[in-house]
């Protein structure tokens, strides 16, 4: 079997990497479709999107390395 974040994670982690995912994602597109029809209102709105991207992303690693943590405790 593979140790892999993604079988080992919880639920709450897996939402959360899939939400990072997602939002980034749908920040970069706004951010190409404002630069190649010249609008910058659309790139200076994509940035938050991405920024909220990023902070899911890292809320997925906190949860992540609490999960090891407890799960390591509970092994001793």
């Amino acid at each position: 079997m593979l140790n892999t974040p993604w079988e080992t994670g919880s639920d709450l982690y897996r939402k959360l990497v899939v939400s990072a995912l997602a939002t980034t994602g749908i920040g970069i597109l706004i951010a190409v479709l404002g630069a190649a029809t010249d609008q910058s209102v659309l790139v200076f709105t994509a940035i938050p999107i991405i920024v909220a991207g990023m902070v899911c992303h890292l809320a997925g690693m906190v949860v992540r390395s609490r999960d090891t943590r407890r799960r390591l405790r509970d092994r001793s």
